[in-house]
C-alpha cells in the first residue's frame, strides 16, 4: 500500500506473519503524525519565555509573597505588622546603624559585627582544626574507616545540643557561643577534607614520591590542592551551619549580636523588629553563601 502523504509512516504489523502452514496478505498500520495545534504550541511558547527570564518569575514570586503578607496583615490578623511597618522599621535601624547608647544598646551594625567577629573566630578555629584532621585521616584508610562511624555520629548532633555542657565546662557565656560556633565548624569540613584526601588520584601521590618531596611539601603542593573542591565544599556546608548556630546561641546566651537582638524584641512583643531582624540575618547568609561560592568557582578544575 502507497501513500504520498509524507507524515504517513507505513510498520508491518505482527499480523502480517501468516501461520505456519497458511498464507495470508500483508497487513500495515498507518501511524499518522500528530498535529500539536495551536493552544499547545502557545502554551509550550509562553513556557520557555517565563522560564528564559527568570528574573520576571523571581519578582512575580516575591510581588505574590507581599501581596499575600499584605492580606493577612489586613484581614486575617491586624495585630501581624505590613510589610509597609516592616520596611518603617528597617529604615529606622539602617538609617543610623553604628549609634552606641551603652552596653545593651547599640545600632544594628554593631550587633552585625559582634556576630560576625564570633562567627569568624569560631570558625576560623573550627576549620584550621577540621582540614588538619581530615588530611590525616584521608591519608591513612584504616585510620579513616575506623573513626568515620564516629564523625559521623558527631556531625549529625546539632551544635545548639552542646550548649549546656559546654556552658557547665567553661562557666562563660562568651567563650560558650564560640565554642558552638567551632563545633559547627568542625565536622562538615572534616568530613569532606578526609573524603576529598581518600579520593585524589593516586598519580599525583606517586609523583610526589618519585621527586622525592618533602612531607609539608607535598601537603601543600599536592594533597591540598587535590582536594581543594571538596574542602571547600566542606567549609561552605560549615560555614552555613555555624551562621544557623550562632544565632541562637547568642539568643540563649545573652550575647551581643543578632541574636541578642532577635530575643530582646520578642520580649518586648515588637514583631516588626523580629521580622527585620530574620530578613537581615538571611541577607548576610546569602552573601556569606555567594562569597563561598565564588571561592569554589576559582578552585574548581578539570583533569
Amino acid at each position: 500500500m502507497s501513500n504520498s502523504n509524507p507524515s504517513t509512516l507505513s510498520v508491518p504489523s505482527a499480523a502480517a506473519v501468516p501461520p505456519s502452514g497458511g498464507t495470508a496478505a500483508n497487513k500495515r498500520i498507518m501511524l499518522k503524525a500528530v498535529d500539536p495545534g495551536p493552544s499547545r504550541s502557545a502554551a509550550g511558547s509562553l513556557g520557555q519565555r517565563v522560564g528564559g527570564n527568570w528574573m520576571v518569575l523571581s519578582l512575580f514570586c516575591l510581588l505574590l509573597f507581599l501581596a499575600l503578607w499584605q492580606l493577612y496583615s489586613t484581614v486575617g490578623n491586624e495585630k501581624f505588622p505590613s510589610p509597609v511597618v516592616v520596611a518603617e522599621h528597617a529604615w529606622y535601624f539602617l538609617s543610623d546603624p553604628f549609634y552606641d547608647n551603652g552596653p545593651n544598646d547599640q545600632g544594628i551594625g554593631f550587633l552585625v559585627g559582634f556576630s560576625l567577629a564570633r562567627l569568624a573566630t569560631g570558625f576560623l578555629a573550627g576549620s584550621v582544626v577540621a582540614v588538619v584532621l581530615g588530611v590525616i585521616l584521608g591519608l591513612n584508610r584504616t585510620l579513616f574507616k575506623a573513626l568515620n562511624p564516629y564523625i559521623q555520629v558527631l556531625r549529625a548532633i546539632s551544635p545548639i545540643a552542646w550548649m549546656p555542657l559546654l556552658l557547665y565546662t567553661v562557666q562563660n557565656s562568651g567563650w560558650t557561643a564560640l565554642l558552638v560556633v567551632f563545633m559547627a565548624s568542625m565536622w562538615p569540613t572534616l568530613a569532606n577534607t578526609a573524603f576529598g584526601v581518600n579520593n585524589i588520584k593516586k598519580e599525583y601521590l606517586n609523583v610526589a614520591a618519585i621527586l622525592q618531596m618533602p612531607t609539608m611539601s607535598k601537603v601543600f603542593r599536592v594533597i591540598l590542592p587535590g582536594a581543594g573542591p571538596a574542602i571547600v565544599a566542606g567549609l561552605r556546608i560549615s560555614m552555613g551551619s555555624a551562621w544557623v548556630a550562632i544565632v541562637p546561641a547568642e539568643a540563649l546566651l545573652g550575647s551581643l549580636g543578632l541574636g541578642y537582638f532577635v530575643w530582646n524584641e520578642w520580649n518586648n512583643l515588637d514583631i516588626a523588629n523580629v521580622i527585620f531582624a530574620i530578613l537581615l540575618i538571611g541577607a548576610v547568609g546569602v552573601m556569606l553563601d555567594m562569597l563561598f561560592n565564588r571561592l569554589a568557582k576559582s578552585l574548581a578544575y578539570t583533569d
